[in-house]
């Protein structure tokens, strides 16, 4: 087994990892990923707000489908 191999089986660990946490709490994750975005574009200045708005949404959808469902994190920010 090569350097490569054992690189392999901890990115498929962290992946299994990951989809299980969106898949128990995708709300939170959700949350969290919206409050982020609100803080980087609190500290440009709103800046950079459709752009923000747009990784934001991205990081969701990609995180989300880690499990090939999109199921799990609602993808409209808190009002």
């Amino acid at each position: 087994m090569g350097i490569f191999d054992k690189f392999k089986g901890k990115a498929e660990d962290l992946k299994d990892k990951a989809t299980d946490l969106v898949d128990g709490h995708g709300d939170k994750v959700g949350e969290g990923l919206d409050k982020a975005g609100d803080f980087v574009d609190e500290k440009t200045g709103g800046k950079y707000g459709d752009q923000i708005d747009s990784g934001v949404t991205k990081a969701k959808d990609g995180l989300d489908n880690l499990d090939g469902q999109d199921d799990d994190i609602p993808n409209n920010p808190p009002a």
